[in-house]
């Protein structure tokens, strides 16, 4: 199974183009798509200001980039399950101005900003290892970054080997 992650490319308001010019990055937004390819999840300051998704939401796709993540059932669960204790939670305004301005992360715990939402929902679910990427060491998370993060895991993902380990025989013995 597959998630994306969408990201915004177009020209967008004065916002985006003071984000993408400060991040140095062609992105200004980012969104997760779940596997069913119909429901978007993120945050945006231009949408509700709160962690939230959307079903089949119209946009045109020359103004996102995607990557694509390959993910198990499990770390499915678990990003649906760290959105639905995030969900409704504010715009980190502080935590996204002042971690662009200080050498050290801001984290506010009920507080977000789209590609910080969506690079913990990966590291808690273990589609981003936490030794390959060290967000809690990171103060800039932007949608640039995000990008460079997920382009770097589906490069580890795709050199990955799987050995499968046999079960250990049974050696339980009956006593009497």
């Amino acid at each position: 199974m597959k998630v994306k992650i969408a990201f915004y490319k177009a020209k967008g308001n004065w916002q985006n183009k003071i984000i993408r010019w400060w991040t140095k990055s062609p992105y200004s937004h980012a969104e997760l798509v779940l596997p069913d390819g119909k429901t978007w999840i993120g945050i945006s300051p231009f949408l509700t200001s709160k962690v939230s998704s959307r079903e089949n939401p119209t946009f045109n796709e020359d103004n996102w980039d995607f990557v694509e993540l390959e993910i198990t059932e499990e770390q499915y669960d678990v990003i649906l399950d760290f959105y639905n204790e995030t969900k409704g939670c504010k715009y980190d305004w502080i935590g996204m101005l002042l971690s662009q301005f200080l050498p050290f992360h801001i984290k506010r715990r009920e507080k977000w900003y789209c590609s910080e939402w969506i690079a913990y929902a990966l590291r808690i679910a273990n589609v981003v290892h936490w030794k390959v990427v060290k967000i809690y060491d990171r103060c800039d998370l932007s949608p640039g970054v995000l990008y460079n993060i997920a382009q770097s895991v589906n490069v580890v993902t795709k050199n990955v080997m799987v050995i499968e380990i046999p079960e250990p025989p049974d050696t339980t013995v009956a006593i009497g």
